[in-house]
């Protein structure tokens, strides 16, 4: 079965993803995937733990990054919902980039398309989602479309209109 690969973060550019899939995509199935990183990768940075200070374990480090993951996937299956989008939900460890491991994914579930939006949720990956995006288009063997935030709107041509419930 044919499917779309819809990359969620809970950002207003993934967000705006949903409604572009919601108006451009008719009867394929649709998978909503968030993608999260060990905590060695960025978050033990971020974090400020260091895995000898008292701070939470490794492990309940994934199992807290985990559960953020699925309840992000969650606010946006509400959102798919409420957009009339009927979608199957799924996170996914990085294996080794968040791009590769979307690749990954797309090339399991033989997807049509792989979607996705052009900036993160949080200050960590905002800086990485730009990358991920130019990633996924450089190295898909997929269609790869890429949605900017909410705060893109079309222009006008001189004298004329724009429609705005299509994608060209």
């Amino acid at each position: 079965m044919s499917s779309t690969l819809i990359c969620y973060d809970g950002s207003p550019s993934s967000s705006r993803a949903l409604e572009v899939a919601h108006r451009s995509l008719d009867r394929q199935r649709k998978i909503l995937l968030d993608v999260w990183t060990a905590p060695e990768r960025v978050h033990a940075d971020s974090s400020g733990f260091d895995r000898h200070d008292g701070g939470p374990s490794y492990d309940r480090r994934c199992e807290l990054l985990e559960r953020q993951t699925q309840e992000i996937l969650d606010d946006g299956a509400q959102r798919a919902a409420a957009l009339g989008i009927e979608v199957q939900t799924r996170t996914e460890r990085s294996r080794s980039s968040v791009w590769q491991t979307i690749l990954d994914v797309a090339d399991e579930l033989d997807s049509d398309l792989i979607l996705a939006g052009t900036r993160g949720a949080t200050a960590v990956e905002t800086g990485l989602m730009g990358s991920v995006s130019s990633a996924l288009v450089r190295h898909s063997r997929r269609p790869v479309l890429i949605v900017p935030g909410a705060d893109w709107a079309p222009r006008a041509a001189a004298g004329g209109s724009v429609r705005t419930d299509r994608v060209l």
